[in-house]
């Protein structure tokens, strides 16, 4: 059970990218990087916040998951704020797992190109 759970919150994102507001740009983002980082997608979901409603108040940003044979990658987009915020959790059941992790969490940093980010890890279980 033993894994490496990782979170970044990206500030001064571009707002115009396609994969701040496209969930089709954003789905194929995530499932690039999760390819390059040598992970095994199981499952997804993207959701578009339609712009002014109660959930989202005007930037129509999306969410996004991909679950994975080693745990999940979840992406939330803040258009309006040109904000991202990602999880990468990876468990180590087979193996470790956590440059994998690393790797993911890069690629995803690098293609939205944030001014900041603010990163946490976690080493999790036993």
């Amino acid at each position: 059970m033993q894994g490496l759970h990782l979170t970044a919150d990206a500030s001064g994102c571009n707002a115009a990218a396609p994969a701040m507001r496209e969930p089709p740009a954003l789905r194929a983002l995530c499932l690039a990087a999760v390819a390059q980082a040598g992970l095994t997608p199981v499952g997804e979901l993207f959701h578009h916040f339609a712009p002014g409603t109660s959930i989202d108040a005007g930037g129509g940003g999306i969410t996004g998951v991909v679950l994975l044979a080693e745990s999940h990658l979840a992406v939330h987009t803040w258009p309006e704020l040109g904000a991202v915020t990602l999880d990468v959790y990876v468990c180590n059941f087979g193996a470790d797992n956590s440059a994998k992790a690393e790797a993911l969490m890069q690629a995803l940093l690098t293609a939205w190109q944030p001014a900041s980010v603010d990163c946490q890890r976690l080493r999790r279980g036993r």
